[in-house]
């Protein structure tokens, strides 16, 4: 195999294609005697069209994994390859604009700006790419409305609930079309009913044929939204399931 090609995916289940790609990665944080081994020769593939939900105890590795996946954190071993785009092998700037391309991130804390509106938040992927403010803004206001957040627009993250501030973090997710959608502990601050409410969201919202969506979570209330559930325990992929996601639990 070349060294820049992505790494050989096992057979895909009928129909949908491999989104990403995990062969072999191991990441080590600290040294000598507090060396942790985060990651340990974990292989995994997600598809296209489904949501994939990356499980397991605090501390298993599940956010150092999605991290590695998104660019955000560099691998020890092993490689990545994200819709057929070898993201282990890509310098620092190419995985800048590889992320402001191709990837939206949902965050547990929303991140959002406080001086700005939702409107305004939402947009920053946009403005980043280099849009003007004014086309920007009106492009989050539709992404917003949307995802039922038309009367918000103009509201700052003080004058909204915690279901609502999720809802901006998922419209400036979604907002430049990304294909991988990462989310890392989407609901753990939300209350139940909330957390159902922004899973469907993410469903509805971003789960397509030529998208995939990936959640990391230790809630095992919103397990029934998930395609393909990949359990971790100290930093290993140890089992996956493969099923229809079921609706009427929410």
């Amino acid at each position: 195999m070349p060294a820049d090609a992505p790494p050989k995916a096992d057979s895909s289940p009928a129909g949908p294609s491999v989104a990403v790609r995990v062969r072999g990665l191991t990441k080590h944080f600290g040294r000598g005697d507090q060396l942790v081994k985060a990651l340990d020769g974990v292989d995994l593939d997600l598809y296209s069209g489904q949501m994939s939900l990356i499980v397991g105890p605090s501390g298993c590795g599940k956010t150092t994994l999605l991290s590695v996946i998104a660019g955000i954190l560099d691998a020890d071993e092993g490689e990545v390859a994200v819709f057929d785009e070898a993201i282990t092998k890509m310098g620092d700037r190419a995985k800048t604009r590889f992320r402001a391309r191709r990837i939206g991130f949902v965050f547990q804390q929303y991140n959002l700006l406080p001086a700005l509106t939702a409107a305004e938040n939402a947009s920053i992927p946009l403005v980043i790419a280099g849009w003007k403010k004014g086309p920007a803004v009106a492009k989050a206001s539709e992404v917003l409305a949307s995802i039922g957040m038309a009367k918000k627009v103009g509201s700052l993250p003080s004058q909204l609930s915690g279901g609502q501030m999720q809802r901006v973090a998922i419209a400036r997710a979604l907002v430049h079309d990304p294909q991988l959608l990462v989310c890392d502990e989407p609901t753990a601050a939300l209350d139940h009913e909330t957390g159902l409410t922004v899973m469907e969201l993410l469903r509805e919202s971003a789960v397509r044929s030529d998208r995939a969506v990936v959640v990391v979570t230790h809630d095992n209330r919103v397990f029934h939204f998930g395609d393909r559930i990949a359990h971790m325990d100290d930093g290993r992929v140890d089992k996956v399931e493969d099923r229809a996601p079921d609706r009427s639990a929410a």
